[in-house]
């Protein structure tokens, strides 16, 4: 038996989005008839389907968690959200006990499946996006907030991944057989050099709070100079319109410059963790990513993923609270 938990600040919420894979938020008001006419069907479900860092019931007062109401939207009580991996993927608006036992119980299914058949390796996440390295405490893996049809990456070696490789969610092939989707190779190269940019445009203005990087470059080879670097040196612009040329970066100051050093990469899934300073990336709606230099003597640069953490962006404002109407509950 599971009840559902009565969220009481937004660092619990984002702690729970973060452990448990799937969450149902109930926002509701004391205010609200078809929140309390719901509320033993809501219970029901938390009772039955709830299960331990899987799937977790929750319950928020839009009048004592505004700014979390606000976060998401919600302008209308009930609401309920489901999350899967600390993102929104389904909402409900009204209290439609069919509509909410459907997809709640079509949620504890898929739960179910991805349990199954979850990746057991180092580094497979129990939802099946790939991660190398821990999820930041309090935060959230915002990295499908990028927007494809922007992408850039300058000075890419054509006979390897494009831009959006760097962000699929499956484990890199040199962890596993060694070949991506279709014998195609699922990781980055530069081309004439070691540097490269990466033009990173998000579909909202998000709060970033850390970046993974994960390198796979091959132990030996033919020649030294052949084998492709990871990178050390890291630029970041924040919030420009187009992608930086190179020259162009040079003459800007960077938001923040990494240094990646040799012991920083883990041993097991090749990613390092970088910190920013979060209190210069707190309304990002895009980024540079600068590759300066890589980490040896080599003549290439290789990235085979890139995660990003922190926090969404508000999608509007919260405005007058409404309440559904009475005709939708019992």
């Amino acid at each position: 038996m599971g009840s559902p938990i009565h969220i009481s600040s937004k660092e619990q919420f984002n702690n729970l989005l973060t452990s448990s894979t799937f969450v149902v938020a109930d926002f509701h008001a004391e205010w609200c008839g078809p929140c309390h006419a719901i509320a033993p069907v809501y219970d029901q479900l938390s009772a039955q389907l709830s299960r331990p860092n899987r799937i977790t019931f929750t319950k928020i007062d839009v009048d004592k968690q505004q700014e979390i109401a606000k976060a998401y939207g919600v302008t209308a009580m009930p609401t309920f959200i489901v999350f899967e991996r600390g993102r929104p993927t389904n909402t409900i608006r009204g209290a439609d006990p069919t509509k909410l036992n459907q997809v709640i119980r079509k949620l504890a299914n898929e739960a179910s499946k991805s349990e199954a058949s979850a990746d057991s390796a180092q580094g497979s996440s129990s939802g099946g996006t790939w991660v190398g390295a821990a999820v930041p405490k309090g935060y959230s893996d915002i990295t499908e907030e990028y927007d494809v049809r922007g992408l850039e990456l300058l000075n890419r070696d054509s006979e390897f991944g494009v831009a959006r490789t760097l962000f699929e969610s499956s484990k890199p092939s040199a962890l596993g057989n060694g070949k991506g989707k279709d014998g195609a190779a699922d990781w980055i190269e530069s081309d004439t050099d070691e540097q490269l940019m990466l033009f990173i445009p998000f579909k909202s203005t998000l709060k970033v709070h850390s970046l993974h990087i994960t390198s796979l470059p091959p132990a030996e080879g033919e020649d030294d100079d052949e084998i492709p670097m990871r990178p050390r040196t890291i630029h970041l612009y924040t919030n420009r319109s187009h992608v930086l040329g190179f020259d162009e970066a040079d003459d800007i100051p960077p938001v923040q410059t990494v240094t990646i050093e040799s012991g920083d990469w883990d041993s097991k899934t090749g990613t390092a963790k970088i910190d920013l300073r979060f209190v210069k990336f707190q309304n990002v709606f895009s980024l540079n990513i600068f590759v300066v230099e890589g980490d040896g003597d080599g003549e290439k640069t290789r990235i085979d993923r890139i995660r990003i953490f922190g926090e969404a962006g508000e999608k509007r404002e919260m405005g007058k609270l409404e309440k559904i109407g009475d005709e939708q509950g019992e």
